[in-house]
């Protein structure tokens, strides 16, 4: 009896104890709240984790689950241990990002290689052999966003072949060189040392330690292939402005000073060959031979770090196998298609024109007319891309307006509605009276798809202040058209464009005035003509 006396005590102190406890426990738990869409949540939330002291938090977030769902797929792990086909997938991703960022590092490098090949094919595949237009740009010849308005002419270096070599360029030219990855050297002619007066510059290799003899404007770049740009004017007429360059342009080994090759010319007007650099494997095997022909020096080791990554090292064959082909080749296409984003959706600060009007459309190739992409000690990757996939030529005098001389530019890849262009329907462009503009100004229609002047039954697709026939309206505006037809009576005033495609155009202010710089002047959006 006292057993079972005991046995029912014990019980009911049980009772009382898990009672209290109880009631300890609803006295203590968290008011809730009704949230405006009726629902209710407490005041004060708590976590799975709330449990866990500090360290031990530590080592949670230092950890991995036995199963991780990723962009690079279904990720498994025995105690932190990678098993199955973790290790496969996640080096698949590692090397597809690195070769990603390897692409969108170099554009302007294999960009520029791009050019100069197409040119070697047609003949000027050496220094003292310079690639002229005499007859100006057209269509025909695919260039990235290239003018019609100017004479070009290109050259190369070779400064591993050549040693030390004279750029003699006659008076008028408006240039620069650029090095192999595609950044500025010295600007030439107008803008550089000579004043547009004409002169002799020496280009001196990477390393070199000979003797410098005076009398030369020095160019010293890093690399061995260098690109020279130069732009006269034709004011004077076609002729005239190819005799100029034909008359005073010369290049030569300085060793060859007292008996130098002559300089050739070679026309490229109305010829058809590519120079567009392509976005697939072909794409980094550009990359290796402009590797393979600098020095080491040319770019720092964390960029060649992620070249060696994917198999392009200086003095080592690059060959890729059937798995890294296919990964380079997705990569290549990642950052064609990142060039395009960056282009049609910048997210970057400093490249609309006019950042005050939501609604306008109008930008800028270089973000904050920064053409080294560097601020702060910070490289605007953004930026880069922006300018390298659309253009070609690093120039601060491209970005930079000046008063009455130079030239300046403005983009527009979408309409006023922030849809892109079709070339199947109408649009116009509207510049307002007086425009601001000491010699022209240029409107040029350019290929999506390519970035070169859009391939129409008009071989010279731009139309201007120069333009034969444009008109002007009454109070002395200008409008433009796209269209597949002229419309009525506009002939003179209209760039035609391709059913099924899209366009883009580049408005050149050459010789812009305060209004211009000020942006007290400025042109309206292109809208569809409805």
């Amino acid at each position: 009896m006292k057993h079972f006396l005991l046995v029912i005590s014990r019980f009911m102190a049980s009772l009382i104890l898990l009672s209290a406890i109880a009631f300890i426990s609803s006295c203590t738990q968290p008011e809730t709240e009704k949230k405006p869409d009726g629902t209710t949540s407490s005041e004060s939330s708590t976590t799975a984790d709330d449990h866990l002291s500090r360290e031990e938090m530590k080592t949670k977030a230092a950890s991995i689950p036995d199963k991780v769902e990723t962009v690079a797929g279904e990720l498994k792990f025995f105690d932190g241990v990678p098993i199955g086909n973790t290790n496969d997938l996640v080096y698949d991703y590692l090397d597809r990002a690195r070769a990603l960022g390897v692409y969108l590092d170099n554009v302007g490098a294999v960009s520029i290689n791009t050019v100069l090949a197409g040119m070697a094919e047609q003949g000027a595949d050496a220094p003292n052999k310079i690639a002229i237009w005499e007859q100006l740009m057209d269509s025909r010849t695919p260039v990235i966003t290239s003018n019609t308005s100017t004479m070009y002419a290109y050259a190369p270096t070779d400064l591993a072949k050549d040693g030390p070599t004279v750029i003699q360029i006659p008076p008028g030219m408006l240039g620069f060189l650029d090095d192999a990855w595609q950044r500025f050297v010295g600007n030439m002619g107008i803008p550089g040392p000579d004043k547009g007066m004409g002169g002799k510059y020496l280009v001196i290799p990477p390393g070199y330690t000979g003797d410098i003899p005076e009398g030369y404007f020095l160019l010293k770049p890093k690399t061995n292939k260098n690109f020279l740009f130069l732009r006269g004017s034709i004011k004077d007429g076609l002729e005239a402005a190819a005799d100029n360059f034909k008359s005073g342009l010369r290049i030569y080994p300085l060793k060859d000073k007292d008996n130098p090759a002559p300089t050739e010319f070679i026309n490229m007007s109305g010829k058809s060959f590519s120079t567009i650099f392509p976005s697939n494997l072909e794409y980094f095997e550009i990359l290796n031979t402009i590797v393979q022909a600098e020095p080491i020096e040319a770019v720092g080791p964390e960029v060649r770090g992620y070249m060696a990554s994917i198999g392009i090292v200086k003095g080592k064959p690059f060959n890729p196998d059937e798995r890294m082909q296919k990964l380079l080749t997705e990569a290549a296409t990642l950052g064609n298609a990142a060039g395009r984003s960056i282009t049609y959706d910048p997210r970057i600060g400093g490249v609309y024109i006019y950042p005050e009007d939501k609604k306008s459309n109008w930008v800028t190739a270089y973000a904050n007319k920064n053409t080294t992409f560097q601020a702060d000690g910070t490289m605007n990757l953004d930026a880069r891309v922006l300018f390298y996939y659309n253009a070609g030529g690093v120039t601060p005098t491209m970005a930079t307006p000046h008063l009455g001389r130079g030239s300046d530019y403005a983009l527009a890849f979408l309409d006023s509605d922030d849809k892109p262009f079709d070339g199947s329907k109408t649009y116009k462009l509207h510049l307002p009276p007086n425009v601001p503009v000491n010699n022209f100004w240029a409107v040029t229609i350019y290929d999506t798809q390519t970035r070169c002047q859009l391939q129409t039954n008009q071989l010279f697709p731009t139309v201007g202040s120069l333009t034969k026939g444009m008109e002007k309206n009454a109070d002395g505006s200008y409008d433009v058209y796209f269209a597949p037809k002229a419309p009525e009576g506009k002939v003179g005033n209209w760039l035609q464009t391709l059913p099924n495609k899209s366009w883009f155009v580049i408005l050149r202010m050459y010789g812009p005035l305060e209004p211009w710089i000020n942006k007290t002047w400025r042109p309206g959006d292109i809208e569809l003509v409805k």
